[in-house]
């Protein structure tokens, strides 16, 4: 006797397919690798010797920008209001509870940082700044820099630290999600972690850098560039070896829905270019000034936009 099964439920999310993260979370992934490096990058520059004022000042950019991704990332919440009970307790096994914990780290990590590395004249200036000193703060950041100067190495290494943990768990959130076959992939915290260097040297090659600090960036930056797209190819190469769920994860970046973003706006826009540009400027080119950081910055969203829709397809 056949059976007949008939299911009532829609559902605009899950029906025909599952479909729950929207673009929140791609910009929260990017904007926490972009904090990664920078904090990252950021404090290797200043073990190097490298002074300058943007050098300096560059890891108070960090706060903001995870602010933004955080954002975000809020706006995709569906209990908005239980965000609170990732604080309550720390579970070992769950990527999302340390990256938590990461991310409230990364505030008084990156502020104290960019406090010990302020000059005296920049925090007179700062602590007269109009709207700190008219809601009484101005005094607050003298007596902070005070307490945190004397740290600058260990400030330095904290960074170095929380950085790396913050780039690799924006990877590994979604690897730990096995069921989906593009996510199901340990190469995903690494990339992340490659991405998130890139796009850090990237942003901090906006600024008006010194031209050493400069150069130490773009050469950063190679190595980065080319550790993705080595992990790129092992990424596809672990698809087409695990099986029917890894081929199928496969298929959507070769021949299927996702082919021409991946290879245009990934490989070759956000990668393949911004390298042969920076190795070209690293022999002795003329410097692409603002056409390379633009690139690498529009490929690492990409990158986190893609995979983040793939593993949904």
């Amino acid at each position: 006797m056949d059976s007949e099964l008939v299911v009532t439920r829609f559902n605009a999310h899950v029906d025909p397919a599952l479909h729950i993260w929207g673009w929140e979370v791609p910009v929260y992934l990017f904007l926490g690798g972009l904090t990664a490096g920078v904090m990252v990058l950021a404090s290797l520059l200043a073990m190097r010797g490298h002074r300058s004022r943007w050098v300096r000042w560059l890891p108070l950019a960090a706060p903001v920008l995870i602010s933004v991704g955080m954002l975000a990332l809020l706006l995709d919440l569906e209990n908005k209001e239980r965000v609170y009970s990732f604080y309550l307790h720390l579970q070992v096994l769950s990527p999302m509870s340390w990256g938590s914990w990461i991310l409230l780290v990364v505030y008084p990590a990156t502020a104290a940082l960019g406090l010990a590395g302020l000059t005296e004249d920049e925090v007179g200036a700062l602590s007269g700044w109009a709207p700190l000193r008219a809601t009484g703060l101005g005094r607050l950041v003298g007596w902070a820099h005070g307490q945190v100067v004397g740290w600058l190495h260990a400030l330095r290494w904290t960074n170095v630290i929380v950085g790396i943990g913050l780039a690799v768990y924006t990877g590994i959130l979604l690897s730990t999600l096995v069921a989906r076959p593009a996510w199901n992939s340990a190469v995903l915290g690494p990339l992340f972690l490659a991405s998130g260097l890139s796009t850090g040297a990237a942003f901090m090659m906006l600024f008006p850098l010194e031209h050493d600090e400069h150069r130490t960036l773009v050469e950063w930056d190679i190595l980065a560039i080319a550790a993705e797209l080595g992990l790129i190819v092992l990424y596809l190469i672990g698809l087409a070896t695990s099986g029917l769920s890894g081929r199928e994860g496969l298929a959507l970046f070769v021949g299927g829905p996702y082919t021409a973003s991946f290879w245009a706006l990934v490989v070759f826009t956000g990668l393949g270019v911004p390298l042969v540009l920076e190795v070209v400027e690293r022999r002795g080119g003329r410097r692409p000034y603002l056409l390379v950081p633009s690139l690498v910055l529009v490929g690492g969203l990409a990158l986190r936009w893609v995979l983040v829709s793939a593993g949904q397809a």
